[in-house]
């Protein structure tokens, strides 16, 4: 996802509404903010820590991706979660 598209994306109450938290934001929602603000940096300025997180976003991917359920994903939990992680599924299809 483009990072206004991102952006966008976690103001909606989907967004907000999925994800496991312990502080009253959710895990993938905090990495969305992160993963947007990256992606505004430029790589010259990137840090090793922005290099680790874009690794563990990477790796959050594959392994819900690989867990798709059956049927329409348009309007999911699955789906949100992912996007959250800066990721929309139905993008390509």
């Amino acid at each position: 996802m483009a990072p206004k598209e991102l952006e966008n994306w976690l103001q909606t109450e989907q967004s907000q509404a999925v994800g496991d938290s312990d502080s009253g934001e959710s895990t993938g929602h905090q990495s969305g903010r992160r993963i947007v603000k990256i992606k505004r940096t430029k790589k010259a300025d990137l840090t090793d820590s922005d290099y680790e997180h874009m690794n563990k976003v990477t790796g959050y991917i594959k392994r819900h991706t690989a867990q798709r359920p059956n049927g329409d994903v348009t309007e999911t939990p699955w789906r949100y979660s992912l996007m959250n992680w800066g990721h929309d599924p139905l993008h390509g299809e």
